[in-house]
């Protein structure tokens, strides 16, 4: 079911309407499309006295074809904003934010991009400045509920020494693919990370698996990691087959049926297996109900589906070495872990476990060189939001930044940033694919 208020907000009556009434006003988000350019126009890079990633990023920008000016000119146009905060060592220094934005908070493209870049607070050298650094998630998650026309905006925190590998992430934030990411915090680890040859294609010679791939935001995954290069094996349970053949197909990829809950599905699952590299949890069940009316079999389903099986792969595929050194592994959350969601305590317990395994594994993975990530979907337009009745939908399209869902493709081009080996120094972040959603923010 498409979003026929978003359609009609952007036909030529609905936009003089919703102006007139103040009603929510989706724009048109700019998604990538192969051959697009990073960005659609030149990019505005700022700086606080003293920082050190606006000579890196400057020229990591111009090398990848971006028009980077560092002068505001009167009544010019900018398809991002981007400000180096790190030279910000205490309270006073904020002042440096103000006087970027305030003169060119109007002169974001439609949607444009705001990144502003921050030393992690817990590597800071004092408490003053660790205070100054955490002030700016402030600024960036007010920022992205103020520009509107689907301008984004996102606060990402590199680690000294990761100056140059901010680029994967830099180039993610910056283009299409992050059209429904907003209002996000985002940790980039120190050391160097290796640029693809092709940044179209960067995944190419990787091997991904892709679980819950048959349908919906798993059948985009697959499809986005194909587009990006890598050799996808899709499975899903054998009552899935038909369609997860065709998306195999689709791919040229294999298709693997599997029940993941099965007590020999990790053992089988290796057995098929000669060596992975990047590892998708996407295979996820509802069975709704208040606490009070579960019965326990909904609540032993889901939490095995969405949270056990996960353990118990990752664990048999890496006692086995199966998971090659350089490795990624993404799991799906959903803001309902971060907020909880009434009628849902097993499925919210669930994805709060996805974002916990990403916590505690990240570190441990970070010896076989080894990255661990999660996204946390908001509302996204598939055939099980379809079903939703019309209120709860329209709530849930409505409640966030961009005033509309998301969509399958959201969540994936999220999936293959992570997936990229140039991102191989962010690791243990989760990252919300919802639109700044209000719930949980």
């Amino acid at each position: 079911m498409g979003d026929r208020y978003a359609n009609f907000a952007n036909s030529g009556m609905g936009r003089g309407v919703v102006k007139r009434l103040g009603l929510p006003d989706p724009p048109r988000l700019r998604r990538y499309q192969p051959g697009d350019p990073l960005t659609n126009g030149p990019v505005l890079l700022g700086a606080a006295d003293g920082g050190r990633l606006a000579g890196p990023v400057g020229k990591l920008l111009e090398a990848a074809g971006v028009a980077v000016t560092e002068t505001a000119g009167e009544g010019d146009k900018y398809a991002a904003l981007v400000f180096d905060a790190t030279g910000i060592t205490d309270s006073t220094g904020l002042r440096a934010l103000y006087d970027f934005f305030h003169p060119v908070a109007r002169s974001g493209k439609t949607s444009g991009r705001v990144v502003v870049l921050g030393t992690p607070p817990e590597s800071a050298a004092s408490p003053r400045e660790a205070t100054a650094q955490r002030a700016l998630e402030g600024l960036t998650r007010s920022i992205g509920k103020e520009f509107g026309r689907g301008i984004t905006s996102q606060l990402v925190y590199v680690e000294t020494g990761g100056e140059t590998a901010v680029e994967s992430t830099l180039r993610f934030l910056l283009s299409g693919r992050s059209a429904y990411v907003s209002g996000q915090v985002i940790r980039v680890g120190g050391g160097s990370a290796p640029a693809p040859a092709d940044w179209d294609q960067p995944l190419a010679g990787k091997t991904a698996l892709v679980t819950g791939a048959a349908r919906g935001i798993g059948a985009a995954i697959a499809r986005v990691l194909a587009r990006d290069g890598a050799e996808v094996i899709a499975l899903d349970v054998p009552g899935a087959g038909d369609a997860l053949a065709a998306v195999a197909n689709d791919v040229r990829g294999r298709a693997l049926q599997l029940d993941l809950t099965a007590p020999d599905a990790p053992a089988r699952l290796a057995d098929r297996l000669t060596g992975l590299d990047i590892i998708v949890h996407n295979a996820g069940i509802t069975r709704d109900k208040t606490i009070a009316r579960m019965d326990e079999s909904r609540w032993d389903s889901v939490l095995d589906v969405n949270l056990s099986s996960q353990e118990r792969i990752n664990d048999l595929l890496l006692e086995r070495g199966l998971i090659n050194a350089g490795g990624r592994i993404v799991g799906v959350a959903s803001i309902a872990g971060i907020a909880g969601n009434r009628g849902q305590t097993n499925y919210a317990t669930s994805k709060a476990g996805v974002i916990g395994l990403v916590e505690s594994m990240a570190p441990v993975l970070a010896k076989r060189g080894i990255t661990i990530n999660a996204v946390a979907p908001g509302f996204i337009e598939t055939a099980m939001t379809a079903k939703m009745p019309l209120f709860l939908r329209e709530a849930g399209r409505r409640m966030n930044s961009l005033s509309q869902g998301g969509l399958p493709v959201d969540v994936a081009e999220t999936i293959s940033w992570f997936a990229s080996p140039a991102s191989a120094t962010i690791s243990g972040n989760v990252v919300r694919v919802c639109g700044q959603s209000l719930l949980g923010a």
